[in-house]
This record gives structure tokens, C-alpha cells and sequence, in this order.
């Protein structure tokens, strides 16, 4: 099937579904991206941090697609952060994928304690922008104060924030505010798995009651619901697993609507707990992984 997508802010379009591989194992990521390009996903998002660009490139050359029929999205990580370096790291990204131009290239993080770096590696973004090596920019777990001292020392309004996003964790204000600058929420932990990472008086988003009823209701699981509930509101998802079934299963999102009651109830489940690191705890020091040459 189709994919259907969204258009960016620069005309730019994205598949509405992806497929992430964030903590899936090298050994794994070649079968499981295999599994999810057979399946019909179109959109791979990766990053450096991951440590497995190479085998995401691997996985779409035995896939034998088109390389205009991929959307290929990888991370910028922190400490390859300032105008030199961010150039740097497209070269090491690239290498590892076996591209020559990316879709979509953000910023992994925010580092606000360094935040002069920040800048300068989205400057080095908008040059490889310019040059044509990638389609599109943006940043990952940027928040309004973050987006704003970047848009007033910046040219190019960020095409993606890709952020946590899930039934217990919805940043309400957030979403506004990315809806009001033209950039696209991008969600990450889509179906809550990153609630498993902390203690709390919720259960799993999978096994929750208001979840799993609307699921019955439509002969759906309670994954399919979130994911519906994410793309009914404007957000692109980015599901992962490493089991084929589940691959396939979060895939089989687009024959279902979600009431307008059922949307509300699903979003009345916000905890306002946010599962994973605060974007202001993150500096070199705490998170500083060197990201290989190849």
C-alpha cells in the first residue's frame, strides 16, 4: 500500500509512519529493518548514539528499493556539536549508511548548558541544507525555550522536533507550540514503551483499561490504537520492535478512526510524568559518547 504523508515546511514530504531503531541491537537491526521494508515502511529513523547506521544502510541495500522511495532520518549526537564537527558527523553518517543525501538530518538533543555549540551545529545543518546533501533539517527534544533562542539566531525554521510522546506523557503545550512555528511532532515512544524505563503508579500504556476498551471496540490492539491516536492529531510516529508480528502489527493503522470521545479519553490519561531524560539535564559530561569514524 500507499503510505500516506505529511509535507513539511519546506515542501519536503515524510511518510506518516516510520520505523525507529533506537536500542535495538546491531546484531538485530539489519533482520528487523529488512522485515519492516518488506512490510511497506518507507521512512528508517536512526542516529549516531544508536550505533547502528551501518546496519540500517546494509538492510536497505538488500532490500533492492529505489533509494527516491526511502526516507532516510539520522541524529546529530552531542558531542560531535559546533559548526565543524556537525559537517563532520553528515560525512561519518552518510559513510556509515551508504548514502550520499539524506531526508531528514536533526539535532539528537538540546544541550542547553552549551547552547552556542547548539547553534552552531544547526548553522552547519542549514549549510548542508543549502549545499543540497540533505532535504531537510530540524532538532529532537528541543523545548519552547530552546526553539526560541534557536529561531532568533538562526534562517531555518526546524522541520521536525521529534520528541516523547505518548498517552501518559503528551506535552500539550509543546505540541501548540511546534503547530504554531509550521513544525511537525514528531513522536518518539509512541506507544508509551519508554514508561517501562520508571517507577510510578501508572501501568503500562499496553495494558491500560481506557486503551485496551477502544482497542475491543475496534478489533484492534491497544499499540494500534495509540498509533491511530498519534497520526488522527497530526503527529508523525516512529514505532520499533525487533519481532516481525509487531513490525507487521503497528504497520496496520490506516483502515480505523477514533471517535472524537475516544481521542479525548486517550488524552486524559496524561500523567504529565516524563519518562525519558529532562532535555536541561543533558551536557557532554553526563552523555558524552565519542561516535566512531566508521
Amino acid at each position: 500500500m500507499s503510505i500516506p504523508t505529511f509535507t513539511l515546511n519546506n515542501g519536503v514530504e515524510i511518510p506518516v509512519l516510520g520505523f525507529g531503531v533506537f536500542q535495538t541491537a546491531p546484531e538485530e537491526t539489519i533482520a528487523a529493518v529488512e522485515t519492516a521494508l518488506e512490510t511497506g515502511y518507507r521512512h528508517i529513523d536512526t542516529a549516531a548514539a544508536y550505533g547502528n547506521e551501518r546496519e540500517v544502510g546494509e538492510a536497505i541495500r538488500r532490500s533492492g528499493l529505489a533509494r527516491e522511495d526511502l526516507f532516510i532520518e539520522t541524529k546529530v549526537w552531542i558531542t560531535d556539536f559546533g559548526y565543524d564537527p556537525t559537517l563532520h558527523a553528515f560525512d561519518k553518517a552518510v559513510g556509515k549508511l551508504g548514502v550520499e543525501q539524506l531526508d531528514l538530518l536533526i539535532l539528537h538533543q538540546a544541550l542547553p548548558g552549551e547552547f552556542q555549540l547548539t547553534v552552531g551545529a544547526y548553522k552547519a545543518l542549514e549549510k548542508l541544507y543549502a549545499d543540497g546533501k540533505v532535504r531537510a533539517i530540524g532538532v529532537s527534544n528541543f523545548m519552547p525555550p530552546h526553539l526560541d533562542t534557536l529561531l532568533t539566531e538562526t534562517e531555518i525554521v526546524p522541520a521536525i522536533n521529534q520528541i516523547e510522546v505518548h498517552p501518559y506523557f503528551r506535552q500539550s503545550e509543546l505540541l501548540a507550540y511546534d503547530d504554531q512555528h509550521g513544525i511537525l511532532n514528531q513522536a518518539w515512544a509512541p506507544i508509551g514503551g519508554i514508561t517501562f524505563y520508571r517507577e510510578g503508579p501508572h501501568t503500562s500504556t499496553l495494558e491500560n483499561p481506557v486503551i485496551g476498551e477502544i482497542a475491543a471496540a475496534h478489533g484492534k490492539t491497544p499499540a494500534q490504537v495509540m498509533l491511530r491516536w498519534h497520526l488522527q492529531q497530526g503527529r508523525q510516529v516512529i514505532p520499533k520492535s525487533v519481532t516481525p508480528s509487531r513490525i507487521v502489527e503497528n504497520f496496520d493503522v490506516f483502515d480505523f478512526d477514533l471517535s472524537t470521545e475516544q481521542l479525548a479519553a486517550i488524552d486524559a490519561l496524561d500523567t504529565g510524568i516524563r519518562g525519558g531524560p529532562e532535555p536541561e539535564d543533558i551536557t557532554r559530561k553526563n552523555y558524552g559518547i565519542t561516535i566512531p569514524e566508521a
